[in-house]
């Protein structure tokens, strides 16, 4: 489903992404996980045809991102680190928003609705206005809103960050059902560990623009002789802490100001 082939993505001087290959397969739960500034937020915009990449090959259910945009994101859904409802409009009102700004027919895309708020356990409270809802309760909906289109492929970039255990399980508990009831592929980052141990079959650690090491969690605390995924990451990327401003982010605006400024 996502095929990467020595994929590099510079600014300026600054190499976010240096030559990283991958694939994920159909149906397939796989993590992207690093540090901050590691390039996963690169990556996924270039998996999501929201930056090109300097060199390498990337196909989206054998689509090129860069020339196949359109098509490649009537496949996928994405759910980002920061919230993208209307807070403004009801649950109802945000899902009917997403469908007809994908063309989904009228009738189709209400009965989707209804069956995605049904499955998250929205249904009751979807005339409510978004603000009324909690954390928890909102990521589960943009997640139905990600699905309405009914994509092959599901993007989530920490999609729990910030929620309670309690909804960060009965989150990924949804993921999971979609994932073996509608064979939705999904590729996610996270900085919980658990997380990822729990629910990826495959997993990449991405540091420094460079993938360091790419297997199920097993094989990867076996590499590194460790007793947890955690443990693993940390023998892998070290125990340093990283600022965000040294991620790839700021590279990012730091390359732009000097582009402007020529």
């Amino acid at each position: 489903m996502i095929d990467v082939q020595n994929l590099t993505r510079k600014f300026g001087e600054f190499v976010a992404v240096h030559d990283i290959s991958f694939t994920v397969e159909r149906g397939e739960i796989f993590a992207f996980l690093g540090p901050n500034g590691a390039g996963k937020t690169t990556t996924i915009k270039i998996l999501t045809t929201l930056l090109p990449p300097t060199s390498g090959t990337v196909r989206i259910d054998g689509l090129d991102p860069t020339r196949d945009s359109t098509a490649v994101r009537a496949r996928i859904g994405i759910v980002f680190q920061d919230p993208s409802l209307d807070q403004n409009l009801s649950a109802w009102e945000n899902l009917d928003l997403h469908g007809a700004l994908y063309h989904v027919p009228r009738k189709l895309r209400r009965e989707r609705a209804q069956v995605l708020l049904e499955l998250f356990g929205l249904w009751e409270r979807r005339e409510e206005l978004v603000k009324q809802y909690s954390g928890g309760m909102m990521r589960r909906l943009e997640i139905a809103r990600g699905l309405l289109h009914t994509p092959r492929i599901l993007f989530l970039d920490e999609p729990t960050l910030g929620l309670d255990p309690q909804s960060r399980n009965q989150l990924w508990t949804h993921v999971k059902r979609l994932n073996q009831e509608e064979g939705v592929t999904v590729f996610l980052t996270t900085h919980y560990m658990d997380e990822a141990d729990r629910v990826a079959g495959r997993i990449a650690v991405i540091d420094h623009g460079r993938i360091v090491s790419l297997g199920t969690s097993a094989e990867l605390k076996t590499s590194t002789g460790s007793a947890t995924l955690e443990e693993a990451f940390l023998a892998l990327t070290g125990t340093e802490i990283r600022e965000e401003s040294a991620g790839s982010a700021d590279q990012m605006r730091r390359a732009a100001r000097a582009w402007r400024g020529r």
